[in-house]
Order: structure tokens, then C-alpha cells, then sequence
């Protein structure tokens, strides 16, 4: 009977640590879950190896960020050694640097360069304020680079590095030869990233509750609605998407974070904070408890934002908002005066409050603050390698451009003036190309050109704009304009980013019964700006080292620089001279030769063909003494054919005429250069032709693999004076020692080892 109690008791408290056991491991497998579930995740990982840039050659790397990244690694090495104290003596047409851009490529001839040097060895991501200096400048390279930038920093979507090897007009100069050192170059880029939308931060351990529209509804009279205040009662008809979300409590010490998605062009964004409230500690008509902010992108923060509104005041309306993600997060601002001061560790202080938005949206065709402005979604049609942006109804039009007058818009909010919008998508992997916008009337132009990426463009958010010659965006980033006039206004969005963009045309309201103006309308995405301001340059096509990107560049002539190969860098006239004083400067070669012929011209034949003639016919005796002869003018058949091969080489060098190929008159000029000053050396000293024979022989194989392998280098030339004056000590060395060996001997000894 014990044994049965003792076996049943033992059984009892078996089946309970059974029962704990099944209970507590799926307490331990969730929470362990939802810890891996925080942790980043490696989303995209790059290894680029190493490549060598020559004097002015570039690379552009392409990084795609995801809306669900949380950081960036940027590991770059080089063979660069640059410090800090010698940058500004550095010329920037000889200084690696490293550019980014958002969207689309960097060009370092018209983006500012900063002389700040980027944190090389540190791993802690880079400060808000940094980031902004960051983007859109180019920087000395460094010998390395750690950067790390987080979701908190920057906004997602396609990101561009660029590293060029010395920058200016003269980067895209064609040249037979590049002064310059070279640098190499090796890159780790890493992306990470949440595995779900609903976690933010560098570390994935903030929440983000994604905000939806659940309800559509269609208002032609929105009086009565809390947007009233930017929609006039004379709105057309507009579509809202609204929604609201009752958020718990958090405290100062946290904050709240949101992501509403603005699909396509909409008119506006409305956010606003209702029924606030603190704890029962503080008052609820307590004003300037917290900040509502708005970014693009990106989290924002109290340092990084696009908007920001007092939750006590007005709504937050944020007209023509960009497409894509926004992101919002609620802020609590510290108390430091009513009953009780936040400040004081031992008060629990919450912050209450609901989440409601809205989104408008006009109907198709339609756009502006009122909605009766007219918009066009223009159609991508490809004709002769070049793709014309045109309406969907005039598609078919030849040549590719349309009649603007029967589109404009002929009311607005404005007195007397009114918008008309085109709306075109530069597709991924199309930011290597420019857009090209042109108008062409037979009358006087009175339009205002405002463009914008992503949203709608308004005389308070644009991106570039054209007003007349004098009033433009000439001196931003990006943006050039070409033979505008009072009739004609052209320009270029230079490496346009990807996605969508917009043009507003700003214009006094049309009159029906004017019908006798035609105005004409371009819009096209070409690869190089004015065609490489032809015949100076031509067009160049490439991928970018990911091979996601398709890019093109001016390939300028000799006498012309530039992004667009407008810039003269030599003219006409002076290129003349220029050829002429290359080509003429060989003519120096004609003083050596002389003075060799001269000196082998009194030089009696050698003994040879004497003393052959008594044993073979007199012929052979007579091709011997012509072979002789030939050997002793070899100096000066080397200074002749060096001097000749370098006019050669320098008269293709600068475009005149090429009588070979470049690579063969280059070997043949720095091959029987080096050979010239060799053979000067071995001139000097006074040793007998076999001797010189035989180092004549060694110095022609080795000045030759000099000159095929790096005939440029500067290094060659102390190399070759080495190898002459080693030759003259040789020489030198043989005569000295054959002065001690005949002093040193008896005669008789001394007349023998000369028979022999």
C-alpha cells in the first residue's frame, strides 16, 4: 500500500511538470518570436571589387532602398591617401571624390563639393545635420569610408554613389593621353531591413501603425467638412478618403508612429489630432502639450521634418502632397509650468488623444486647389531612339509635339491667371536620361513653367521653374536652359530622377474668342543634353556597375569640356598653334642627327673588307664594307627615325593625321626616345663597337617592353637616364680596366692576349 501512494505521488508531480512544461514553452517560443521578429534582417548585401579608375573615368553605384529598410552600411577602400590638411591644396580637377544622390545620378560638374571629409572609422551612424550636408555633394575620397545611415536619416527609394577620379569641364575632354594618377577602388554595400512594416528604427524596435482609408465618398459641396478651409463651395466634384484612429495612451517618454500611403497625384493630405488629453495630474485645456509632425519618406522628429503643426491648433494641411509613404509621428513637449512639472521623475504623465485624416483627390482630368484646373497624364511614345512625351489623345501626332492652346485652362482661384498641369513617368532604371521641355509660339510667350517631382507644382512648392530669360532656376542643380528667347523658352532636367513628375503651366486665362495664337508643346526624355552641342561631342551610352541603370554622357572633342560639351576649353586658333608647335618641336631631332652624320662622315672604313677581299670575290668585300658603313651611322639613323616618329604621334595626338594607329606611333615615339638617350650615354664611352653592339642590343629589349607597357609614366624617364649613365659607368669600368691591365703587364704578355 506505501508503494502505491509513494508511486502515485511520484506519477502526480511527473504529470505537473508535464503540464508547467507545455504551458511555459510556448510562452518562451512566442516571446523568443517576437524578439527575432524585432531584430533586422539583411535584405540586400553587395560586394563590388576592385577597379581601377584612370585620370577623369567614373563609376556610379546604384542602391535600392525598400520602404521596410531600417539602415545602410556603406564600407568603401581605396588606395587613395589623402589627409586632412591637404585637401584644400589639392586641385579639384585632380581629386577623387565621392558624390550621392537621391533619385538620380550625380554630376560633379554642376553639384557643390564640399571640403569636408566624411567619418572614415567610425561605425555609429552619422547625425541628422550631416545627412543633409551629405546628400547632393561630393566629397574628397578617403582611404576609407564607414558610413551608416538609417531609415531615420534618409528616405527610402534609389540611391546613387558616384566616384570620379578628378572633376571639371576637361572630365569628358577627349584625350589621346590622361596625366593623372590612377586609384582603385573595393565597396561592401549592405541594406537591412524590419520584417514587417509595423517596426521603424535603426534597430526595428519602434512600432509604426500603417493608416488606411476604409471610407470613399464623393462630395460635390464639402462645406460642412473640416477641409472647407482650402476647398471654396464652387469645388467640382472631388473624391475623400477618410479615416480615424482612437491610439492609446503613450507617455513623454515615448511617441507615436504612423504610415499613410499617397498613391498617385492628390490635392491634398489633412491630419489632424482630436480629443487630447493629459491625466488627471494637469488641466485638459492645457495648450502646447505636443507637436504633430509630417515627412516624406522618413520618420520625422523634431530636426527632420517637412511639417509640423501645435496638436491644440488648426489641422495639418498639407496641399499637393508628394506620392509615396508619408510618415507621422506625435511628439509630447515637456511642461515646465502649471500645477505640476513634468519634469518630476515620480509623476506619470500620458498623453491621450485620436488620429483622424483625409485625402482628396480630384477626377481625371482635373486638378488644382478648386479642382477645375485641367491636368494630362501624357503617354511615352519611342520615334528614332528618343522617347516624346505626348497626350493620350495625340499619340499619333507627327512630329512629336502638340498644340498647347486647345488644352489650357480658362478658370482658376488666381484673378486672371490659371493652371494647366502634364503629368509624365520617368520608369526605373531611366534616371541616366534628361527631360527635355520645350514650347515654341509665333507670338510672345507669357507663361510661367513650374515643375515638381512627385506632386503637383504651386507658386509656394516647386522644384525648378522658368519664368523669362532673367527669372529662372538657372543657377540650381540640374537645371539648364538653352536659346530661350521672348517666343521660345527650352531646357533640361538634367539625370531626372525616377518616378513621377509634373509641369505646371502658369497662364492668363484664354479669352474664347482668341483662336489666332499657336503655341507648341515638347516634352521628351533625350539622353544627353543638345546633343552634345554637336558636332563638339557625341552621345555615349552605358550601365552603371549594378547594371540596374542605363546612362549616357558627352564624349567631347578635344577643344570642348563639359557635362554637355558647351564649354570651349581651347579655341580654334590656339589648337593651330597648339598642333603646330608639337609637331614643329620634333625639328630638334635635326641637330644630333647632323652632328653624328658629320662625325661618322670622316670616320675611315673598318679593316674588315681589307682583309677579307684577299680571300672571297670583291663583291662580297664591297657588301661587307656597305654593312659597315650602315653600323656606323646607326646613330644617326636613330636620332632621325625618333625625331620623325614623334611629329607622327604628336600630329595624331591632336587630331590632324594619323598615318597609324595611335598605339603603334606612341610605342614607336617612347621606344626610340628611350632609345636615343640610351644611345647618347653609350656614345660617350669610349669602348669598342662590340661592347657597344651588345649593350645596344639589351637596352632595345628592355626600353622596348617599357614602351609597351607604360610608355606615359613618368617613372620611365628616371628609369631610361638610370640605364644610360649604367651603360656610361660600364664603358667607363671596360676603359679603366684595360689602361691598368696594359700598365700592370709585361708588353710581350700584353701583345699576346691582343693576338688572341
Amino acid at each position: 500500500m506505501a508503494n502505491f501512494q509513494t508511486w502515485s505521488y511520484i506519477l502526480k508531480h511527473i504529470i505537473i511538470i508535464i503540464l508547467c512544461f507545455l504551458i511555459i514553452l510556448p510562452i518562451s517560443f512566442s516571446a523568443s518570436n517576437e524578439l527575432n521578429m524585432h531584430d533586422p534582417i539583411t535584405l540586400s548585401s553587395f560586394h563590388y571589387v576592385e577597379t581601377t579608375l584612370k585620370p577623369y573615368e567614373w563609376r556610379y553605384i546604384r542602391v535600392d532602398l525598400p520602404e521596410s529598410f531600417s539602415s545602410i552600411s556603406i564600407n568603401l577602400k581605396s588606395d587613395v591617401d589623402i589627409d586632412k590638411g591637404s585637401v584644400r591644396k589639392i586641385p579639384k580637377s585632380k581629386m577623387p571624390v565621392i558624390c550621392l544622390r537621391n533619385g538620380g545620378l550625380p554630376i560633379p560638374d554642376v553639384l557643390d563639393i564640399s571640403l569636408t571629409v566624411l567619418s572614415s572609422s567610425s561605425n555609429e551612424s552619422i547625425g541628422g545635420s550631416e545627412v543633409l550636408q551629405l546628400v547632393e555633394q561630393c566629397h574628397p575620397l578617403q582611404k576609407t569610408i564607414m558610413l551608416m545611415m538609417t531609415n531615420e536619416q534618409i528616405s527610402s527609394g534609389v540611391w546613387y554613389i558616384g566616384l570620379f577620379n578628378g572633376i571639371g569641364s576637361a572630365r569628358t575632354q577627349s584625350r589621346m593621353i590622361n596625366r593623372g594618377s590612377d586609384f582603385s577602388f573595393s565597396a561592401n554595400v549592405t541594406v537591412e531591413g524590419c520584417s514587417t512594416s509595423a517596426f521603424w528604427g535603426q534597430y526595428c524596435n519602434q512600432s509604426v501603425i500603417p493608416l488606411s482609408c476604409a471610407q470613399s465618398d464623393v462630395y460635390t459641396n464639402i462645406t460642412n467638412h473640416f477641409d472647407a478651409g482650402l476647398f471654396n463651395q464652387k469645388a467640382q466634384t472631388v473624391t475623400t478618403c477618410r479615416n480615424s484612429f482612437q491610439t492609446s495612451c503613450i507617455g513623454y517618454i515615448a511617441s507615436g508612429g504612423y504610415s499613410l500611403d499617397v498613391i498617385g497625384i492628390v490635392e491634398q493630405l489633412m491630419i489632424r489630432v482630436v480629443n487630447v488629453s493629459l491625466n488627471e495630474s494637469f488641466p485638459a485645456n492645457n495648450t502646447g502639450i505636443g507637436i504633430l509632425y509630417a515627412r516624406h519618406g522618413a520618420m520625422p522628429s523634431s530636426s527632420l521634418h517637412d511639417y509640423g503643426v501645435d496638436i491644440s491648433m488648426t489641422p495639418l494641411f498639407i496641399p499637393s502632397p508628394k506620392a509615396g509613404r508619408w510618415y507621422i509621428s506625435i511628439l509630447p513637449v515637456k511642461q515646465t509650468k502649471g500645477p505640476v512639472a513634468m519634469e518630476d521623475k515620480d509623476i506619470t504623465v500620458h498623453l491621450c488623444y485620436s488620429l483622424d485624416w483625409q485625402v482628396m483627390e480630384c477626377p481625371v482630368g482635373k486638378a488644382g486647389p478648386n479642382c477645375t484646373s485641367e491636368a494630362y497624364m501624357l503617354q511615352a511614345v519611342i520615334r528614332s531612339g528618343e522617347t516624346y512625351y505626348l497626350p493620350v489623345d495625340e499619340a499619333s501626332v507627327t512630329p512629336p509635339k502638340f498644340l498647347l492652346d486647345p488644352l489650357l485652362s480658362n478658370s482658376s482661384l488666381e484673378k486672371n491667371y490659371a493652371w494647366t498641369y502634364f503629368l509624365l513617368d520617368v520608369l526605373p532604371g531611366a534616371a541616366g536620361g534628361n527631360i527635355h521641355f520645350q514650347l515654341n509660339s509665333d507670338q510672345i510667350l507669357n507663361y510661367e513653367i513650374y515643375s515638381r517631382f512627385g506632386g503637383l507644382p504651386s507658386l509656394d512648392s516647386w522644384d525648378y521653374y522658368y519664368a523669362n530669360k532673367t527669372s529662372s532656376s538657372d543657377g540650381s542643380v540640374f537645371f539648364k536652359s538653352y536659346d530661350s528667347s521672348e517666343k521660345a523658352v527650352s531646357f533640361y532636367l538634367l539625370y531626372a530622377k525616377e518616378g513621377t513628375w509634373s509641369f505646371g503651366l502658369r497662364h492668363p486665362v484664354r479669352a474664347d474668342s482668341i483662336h489666332e495664337r499657336q503655341t507648341f508643346m515638347s516634352i521628351a526624355r533625350e539622353r544627353c543634353p543638345k546633343g552634345c552641342s554637336s558636332p563638339h561631342g557625341k552621345c555615349q551610352n552605358v550601365l552603371d556597375t549594378s547594371g540596374l541603370t542605363f546612362y549616357s554622357y558627352c564624349s567631347c572633342d578635344r577643344d570642348h569640356g563639359g557635362f554637355d560639351c558647351s564649354i570651349e576649353l581651347v579655341t580654334h586658333k590656339g589648337h593651330i598653334w597648339q598642333s603646330i608647335a608639337l609637331i614643329a618641336s620634333n625639328g630638334a631631332a635635326i641637330l644630333p642627327a647632323f652632328w653624328t652624320l658629320r662625325q661618322k662622315a670622316v670616320t675611315p672604313k673598318v679593316g674588315i673588307g681589307w682583309c677579307c677581299s684577299f680571300y672571297i670575290p670583291s663583291i662580297v668585300a664591297r657588301l661587307v664594307n656597305f654593312l659597315s658603313a650602315l653600323q656606323a651611322f646607326s646613330e644617326w639613323v636613330l636620332f632621325t627615325s625618333s625625331g620623325i616618329s614623334s611629329g607622327l604621334y604628336h600630329a595624331c595626338d591632336v587630331g590632324t593625321w594619323c598615318a597609324l594607329s595611335f598605339h603603334v606611333l606612341q610605342f614607336m615615339d617612347f621606344w626610340l626616345s628611350f632609345m636615343a638617350v640610351v644611345s647618347t650615354f653609350v656614345y660617350l664611352a669610349r669602348i669598342d663597337e662590340v661592347s657597344k653592339r651588345v649593350i645596344h642590343t639589351s637596352v632595345a629589349i628592355l626600353t622596348a617592353l617599357l614602351a609597351i607597357t607604360g610608355a606615359t609614366r613618368s617613372s620611365n624617364i628616371v628609369l631610361v637616364i638610370a640605364i644610360g649613365a649604367l651603360g656610361l659607368v660600364i664603358g667607363w669600368l671596360i676603359e679603366s680596366s684595360t689602361m691598368i691591365r696594359s700598365l700592370s703587364f709585361p708588353t710581350r704578355i700584353s701583345l699576346n692576349i691582343l693576338e688572341r
